[in-house]
């Protein structure tokens, strides 16, 4: 037993659990990279008043989550709280923007640390896959994004996720609403610290989980009440489009995401088999957040899609990956001049692409055939003194018992023409 555990709120991936993250992983970059988006990857942490300014300074995230340190030159850092701001940063750094072609399209995939009270489905350190279309406002971009996290989610096997769909309009309308709500929460029993969230961002505590505080929001107005023209019609669209792609969504006049930075179309995926923890991802529009963090203005969209919970989602479905075997031939020597004959083979075979593993120690064939079966291959290569001075090896079926023996030269080619 080592001396050390993990921290508090954290978990480590191993074999053979790991391949699932990997699979999910996978499953949603594989629509992205079909429609243009191109890799990006940022530092774990940055400077704290990014956080601060793009994320919100009355968030949660920012006043009570945010892993904030001051380095030894006396920088101000955070461990990144979530991936928007710091892919729009370093896309904003690079001049992605000044290269013609807008949007840009981005996708990511990293780890994103929060101090939040870990229960089962949030951590403190946790696994997201993001995309960003940075640069354009169009509605067809906004149900590009949903359409693909949906088509990822279904590939995996999933059906039992919703998506809700809401507005939170724009600084045209927005203000209106805003003093219609503030006006609303003043007049209702909350704490100091509500209180005061309402008067910095009063659509933040209508996306507070207290049972107390939501059962008095039951008579909020709501935003789509207050849309302009424009937001309305921008709305429609989405909502047009998304249904003409065989997308179901749910209307949530109430659906507030935890960031300060979105406008207009704002979106969740949920899953009821989580519990409390029922979001697997979510994001939407954030038109002003560029000019926030000192760019220029550049409307863009967006969203996040957990990996582990989207793991919890499949567990909570009874869903089985059809994982790759992660050995497809394993290789038994029986003496010296076997384990330089078979090392050579399993060389060749992994340089074909093929999963290939060796019978490493000194092991005897009943250990290593042991290993074999624990490697999960579906063909074991077994070579003695004998088999060579005969130029063979034997070649084992695991799955049917079945054992031939096949020239030294042939086994190569043949385990390909089995696996290929």
């Amino acid at each position: 037993m080592s001396t050390f555990q993990a921290p508090k709120g954290t978990y480590d991936l191993i074999p053979p659990e790991s391949a699932k993250y990997l699979a999910v992983r996978e499953a949603i970059a594989t629509p992205l990279r079909n429609s243009g988006y191109g890799y990006i990857e940022t530092p774990g942490f940055e400077n704290v008043e990014l956080f601060a300014r793009g994320v919100g300074e009355s968030t949660d995230i920012v006043t009570k989550e945010m892993y904030a340190f001051e380095t030894k030159g006396g920088d101000q850092l955070a461990l990144r709280p979530e991936g928007t701001a710091s892919v729009l940063r370093a896309a904003l750094e690079a001049n992605l923007h000044k290269l013609g072609n807008l949007p840009v399209k981005l996708w990511y995939s990293g780890s994103y640390y929060r101090y939040e009270r870990p229960q089962k489905g949030r951590y403190r350190h946790f696994s997201q896959v993001g995309a960003e279309a940075i640069g354009a406002e169009d509605p067809a971009l906004d149900a590009e994004l949903i359409i693909l996290a949906d088509q990822a989610y279904r590939s995996l096997g999933l059906r039992n996720f919703r998506i809700l769909l809401n507005s939170l309009g724009d600084k045209e309308c927005r203000p209106v609403y805003r003093e219609a709500l503030q006006t609303f929460l003043r007049g209702l029993d909350l704490d100091e610290e509500t209180l005061r969230r309402a008067d910095i961002n009063p659509l933040r505590v209508l996306d507070d989980k207290r049972p107390d505080v939501q059962k008095q929001l039951t008579d909020a107005p709501l935003l789509r009440d207050y849309l302009c023209d424009a937001c309305k019609a921008y709305h429609e669209e989405v909502r047009e489009l998304i249904t003409a792609a065989g997308v179901s969504f749910e209307d949530d006049p109430k659906l507030v995401r935890g960031l300060d930075y979105y406008t207009r179309t704002t979106f969740e995926f949920v899953h009821d088999g989580l519990g409390s923890q029922s979001a697997v991802g979510g994001g939407g529009r954030y038109d002003g957040l560029s000019e926030m963090i000192g760019g220029p203005a550049l409307p863009s969209v967006g969203w996040a899609l957990g990996v582990d919970r989207t793991v919890l989602a499949l567990e909570a479905e009874g869903v089985e990956l059809q994982l790759p075997a992660s050995t497809s031939v394993f290789a038994v020597p029986l003496g010296e001049e076997a384990r330089r004959v078979l090392f050579a083979k399993v060389t060749e075979l992994r340089k074909l692409g093929i999963a290939a593993d060796f019978s490493y120690g000194s092991k005897g064939l009943k250990g290593a055939m042991k290993n074999a079966n624990r490697s999960g291959a579906r063909y074991t290569i077994v070579a003695g003194e004998r088999d060579l001075a005969e130029g063979v090896v034997q070649l084992k079926d695991m799955e049917s018992g079945e054992q031939s023996a096949i020239g030294v030269n042939e086994i190569v080619a043949e385990l390909e023409s089995k696996l290929g």
